[in-house]
């Protein structure tokens, strides 16, 4: 099965996660503005009629597109917020007890309750074990005295694609960790 292959602006910043047929297309349409990566992935396609020839693409794992919407992007400064990415920023530790756990035995905990004026941010909300998520229940860190072991943060679009992708080849990986804030986790665990 082919990874997927990663998409950046042609200033080298990632863009997003494409199937490789879409990368085909990108190639065949003569889009790509450069490559970079290790890996090469090898795709065999029709035969042409009057050369008889069996048209071949190859793709890089990482590939810089050419006219990529500027506007799009700038407006996708924040990534979407979901448990499972949120999970994987925290490194699957709740943020009071220190304790790691499985999907199924986490939470989302609001930091400022949403009852208190909080928001349904990345910069307000932690993993936390369903055990101290009900302990704190409606009040503050501070409140419950519980102290949070990291502070939560928003993380850039590098960090989120590799956050969203569970099958990265390692020069994606590498290319992506350039890019990466001091902040991130996923520094420490790759």
């Amino acid at each position: 099965m082919t990874p997927l292959i990663l998409r950046l602006d042609v200033a080298g910043s990632p863009v997003r996660w494409l199937p490789w047929q879409d990368a085909v297309n990108l190639y065949a349409r003569e889009m790509i503005a450069w490559t970079a990566g290790d890996s090469l992935f090898t795709f065999h396609g029709g035969i042409n009629r009057l050369s008889g020839k069996r048209s071949i693409v190859k793709i890089s794992s990482i590939i810089a597109v050419k006219r990529s919407n500027q506007i799009k992007q700038a407006k996708r400064t924040i990534p979407p917020l979901t448990n499972r990415e949120l999970f994987l920023r925290d490194a699957h530790l709740c943020m009071y007890c220190g304790n790691g756990y499985k999907d199924g035995l986490l939470t989302r905990d609001h930091v400022l309750p949403i009852s208190k004026g909080g928001k349904d941010r990345w910069s307000n909300v932690v993993t936390a074990c369903r055990h101290c998520n009900t302990r704190k229940a409606n009040r503050t860190p501070e409140q419950a005295n519980m102290p949070l072991l990291a502070i939560p943060f928003i993380p850039n679009w590098a960090e989120y694609l590799a956050l969203s992708n569970r099958k990265i080849l390692a020069d994606q990986m590498e290319f992506l960790k350039s890019q990466f804030s001091g902040r991130s986790m996923l520094l420490q665990k790759n």
